[in-house]
C-alpha cells in the first residue's frame, strides 16, 4: 500500500481527531475511508455527467 502525507488545517484535524475518537479508529484509517468515500461520489457525477 502506498503512503501519503497530507497537510490539514487545524480545525480540519481536529474535526478528524474528534471523529476518529468517537469511532475508536485511528485518525489515518478515518481519513483513509473519507478521501475513499469522497473519490467514490467524484466518480459516480463524473460517470453520470458523461451521460
Amino acid at each position: 500500500m502506498k503512503e501519503y502525507k497530507v497537510r490539514l488545517p487545524a480545525e480540519t484535524a481536529a474535526f478528524y481527531e474528534r471523529a476518529a475518537k468517537q469511532a475508536g479508529k485511528a485518525q489515518e484509517q478515518v481519513l483513509s475511508d473519507a478521501l475513499f468515500k469522497f473519490a467514490g461520489e467524484l466518480a459516480l457525477e463524473a460517470l453520470h455527467k458523461k451521460r
